[in-house]
């Protein structure tokens, strides 16, 4: 029995190189990547790797005379009661919107922006029987305000409008500032050079790094206004009767913003 063990046992290993020998070459290549290192493997000819790209930051600000301005004006009035109070604002306020009405404001571009009604308080010092001194309010009235804000389209007019908000009872005045009613061209100007500016200083960053600019990879964009400075005024000023308030437009400007990532090539 152990004779016949030891023969068949050689006789399998005589035969394991011939079968080795007849197995197909496809099937022992087939095997080949499950012991393959991760570095031998093919990387994808689109594929983008993070070393051979750039990230650019670009911003570009145009400016341009505006064409309508926002003023926002209205009445404070102090009584004794609450209603006396609303009464007076009421009354005052009626001659503000007539006023607009009069320097040819739009319905359509008025909107009240603020109505309040609040009590206002003194505040006292009370001596005590025993000579100390306690803190104690009492009421003094109540305050009524009533404010709006009107778009005005013709900016000659500007000055002289506000000087007769005044007139017509206005006594509280926040400011004036100014905007591009259709600011889709100018938008679109922004916009245009500061993608020009991305890729001129990728560009520029290629060639100083031996290198140029294979592709744009992505883009995101944000613009924003740049605002003017709010001119604060008083009420007082237009009340000498002289010549209309001065005032100027200067410029506006929109600042659109890109942030570009670009691919590198050799």
């Amino acid at each position: 029995m152990n004779r016949s063990f030891f023969a068949l046992a050689a006789v399998m290993i005589a035969a394991a190189p011939v079968a080795c020998a007849q197995m197909p070459f496809a099937s022992a290549a087939a095997a080949t990547p499950m012991f393959a290192s991760p570095a031998a493997m093919t990387v994808h000819p689109n594929s983008i790797q993070p070393e051979t790209t750039l990230q650019i930051n670009a911003e570009a600000k145009i400016n341009q005379a505006p064409d309508i301005a926002y003023i926002t004006a209205g009445v404070t009035e102090e009584r004794a009661t609450a209603s006396e109070a609303m009464t007076a604002q009421s009354a005052s306020m009626n001659g503000v919107f007539k006023a607009l009405q009069k320097a040819g404001i739009a319905a359509k571009d008025m909107q009240t922006s603020g109505l309040s009604l609040y009590p206002r308080y003194d505040y006292l010092e009370v001596a005590q029987p025993d000579g100390s001194v306690r803190g104690e309010q009492k009421l003094a009235g109540y305050v009524a305000t009533n404010n709006v804000t009107a778009r005005v389209r013709n900016l000659d007019t500007l000055g002289a409008t506000i000087d007769s908000l005044v007139k017509a009872g206005g006594n509280t005045f926040s400011g004036v500032s100014f905007a591009i009613e259709d600011d889709k061209e100018i938008k679109n100007q922004a916009r245009t050079q500061a993608m020009k500016d991305a890729i001129a200083k990728a560009e520029l960053y290629a060639a100083a790094s031996g290198m140029r600019v294979g592709r744009i990879v992505t883009i995101s964009e944000g613009y924003e206004y740049s605002p003017q400075p709010v001119m604060m005024a008083r009420a007082e000023m237009a009340m000498d009767g002289g010549a209309p308030t001065p005032v100027a437009g200067g410029e506006v400007g929109v600042t659109a913003s890109v942030s570009v990532l670009f691919e590198l090539v050799k």
